[in-house]
């Protein structure tokens, strides 16, 4: 690796990790940091490259002397301070770490082993061919192995996912065996009836899989859901018809007067640097500072040491980047202002990582400023952003929760780029919603007060531009429960200008192509 100026540095690292919001971070092999809970500074100051990692569980500071970014990796060669010899860290976008070849080996040996599984407890059944194969048009990587299991003309789909697979694959599992199964029936039609999907997930993993399993549809297909135990190919098959235990917490809605009030000195020293950003109430301890959707401040209270009290403190960064705002770094702070002043506004320049960021944000806030451009029947006075609604998701985080002018709820689901995971994440949220609502908790956790809320089921908008709709979608939603109420919203590709709907898809029976959302693509 070419040795490089300490500025060279600090930029070759400040913009893989822009680009990376999800990295983790190893060192000696094993994984120190995850920057999705993580936060870092980088500086190129007294001719040095200090990258500075911490976390709740550790903190890290690197003098970073080499950078090379490869197949998606930035190795650093760092220095610990105080220890001469340099030691390896690298920073991946991607959280399986394994080599291609591992990987490979590792499907191919799952392969068998659900094979071998499949044979001893469903003896019955005629198991097909399984493949790993790429289908690149079906949206089918390698990640599932996929066959069909045949009992004279009946049968099913099957799908499995082995336990070296990253969580959030194993959690997607559902969307890619509804898929498998459209494709089964529609390539054996003639000849068999395929009842429905075998889904096979590994031991301890299935609760997010479960709880969406809970509201597909029971009359377009039958539904299965099995833990499998790799070591001893033990088989557990998991109740997936039992709606009453999603897990699932709500917090209390905090008191944003309150909260603006306690922190009005640093709204007014943020709202110099930058008026009109967008202030966020994230508790009653903190508020973060957005643009256009990109958070780039927050201030919060902290502790000062040896006393009982607290003071107010604002830190700044995009990203996991943060460092707290002081005399010698406000020229700092000021530059990043103007920077997003400049750079992320509609007609911005479509390239530099600052107008890129947070695409769906940047969408959600012009929703939570008009939520009534998705449909006219919500209300415009009274919405939540990014309500938390823990669970076994990675990301269990609803983007926008409205009511109607009725008081009926609704979840508002965005997506900014084509992704094939919308309705099924969509579908998550509004189970949350729903089994929060049943049991009255809105209003005792602070939520739409002073409203009546509808007793009725919530209702479900998935918006997303009109051009980057996933093929996928409309088979997706065909299978979703009927007690859903799911409009789909397709808007202008240039919503950044202004959110305008193009066009509106509701729950059908009929199947005709005239009735499926438009599978148009951006080239």
């Amino acid at each position: 690796m070419p040795t490089v100026t300490p500025q060279a540095l600090t930029r070759t690292v400040q913009d893989f990790l822009n680009e990376a919001a999800g990295a983790v971070v190893l060192e000696n092999g094993a994984v120190a940091f995850d920057l999705a809970q993580s936060k870092y500074t980088i500086s190129g100051e007294y001719n040095r490259c200090l990258l500075h990692l911490w976390s709740a569980e550790r903190n890290a500071v690197r003098r970073v002397l080499e950078a090379e970014v490869k197949n998606g990796v930035l190795r650093l060669a760092v220095q610990r301070l105080g220890q001469q010899r340099p030691s390896k860290l690298e920073i991946c976008r991607e959280r399986d770490r394994r080599t291609p070849t591992a990987r490979r080996v590792a499907r191919a040996a799952y392969e068998q082993k659900l094979r071998r599984t499949l044979e001893r407890h469903f003896p019955d059944f005629k198991i097909t061919k399984l493949t790993g194969g790429v289908d690149l048009e079906k949206s089918f990587g390698p990640v599932y192995t996929r066959g069909l299991m045949r009992m004279g003309r009946s049968a099913f789909a099957l799908l499995g996912v082995n336990a070296q697979e990253t969580q959030s694959s194993i959690d997607a599992s559902l969307t890619f065996g509804i898929l498998w199964l459209d494709v089964c029936r529609r390539a054996h039609s003639s000849n068999l009836l395929v009842e429905g999907l075998k889904l096979f997930v590994p031991n301890g993993s299935s609760a997010l899989v479960r709880e969406r399993m809970a509201n597909l549809n029971l009359d377009a297909a039958k539904w299965s859901l099995f833990e499998l135990d790799e070591r001893d190919d033990a088989l557990v098959e998991i109740d997936s018809a039992d709606r009453g235990n999603v897990a699932t917490r709500l917090i209390h809605a905090t008191e944003d007067r309150a909260a603006r009030e306690r922190f009005k000195d640093s709204i007014a020293h943020v709202q110099q640097v930058l008026p009109n950003c967008e202030i966020v109430v994230r508790s009653a301890a903190e508020i973060a500072f957005r643009w256009r959707g990109l958070e780039f401040a927050r201030t919060r209270l902290e502790c000062i040491p040896g006393s009982f009290r607290s003071t107010e403190e604002i830190v700044f960064g995009v990203g996991a980047e943060e460092r707290i705002l002081e005399i010698r770094n406000e020229d700092e702070f000021v530059q990043l202002a103007n920077s997003l002043r400049d750079i992320r506004h509609p007609y911005g320049p479509r390239q530099h990582p600052l107008w890129r960021l947070r695409p769906e944000r940047w969408l959600e806030s012009l929703v939570i400023g008009d939520v009534s451009v998705v449909d006219d029947r919500l209300e415009t006075s009274n919405q939540y952003s990014q309500v938390p609604a823990f669970s076994a998701s990675d990301r269990a985080m609803i983007d926008v929760l409205a009511t109607t002018h009725a008081g009926r709820l609704a979840v508002v689901e965005l997506k900014a780029d084509e992704d094939i995971h919308l309705p099924l994440q969509g579908l998550d949220y509004w189970a949350r919603v729903e089994w929060h609502h049943a049991r009255g908790e809105f209003p005792r956790f602070g939520y739409f007060e002073g409203r009546e809320l509808s007793p009725e089921k919530p209702l479900l908008f998935l918006v997303a531009p009109a051009l980057h709709v996933h093929p996928s979608t409309d088979t997706l939603l065909r299978y979703l429960s009927p007690e859903i109420e799911w409009e789909f919203v397709g808007i202008d590709e240039r919503w950044r200008e202004g959110v305008k709907v193009v066009f509106r898809k509701r729950p059908e029976r009929s199947t005709t192509p005239e009735s499926r959302l438009p599978n148009r693509k951006v080239s």
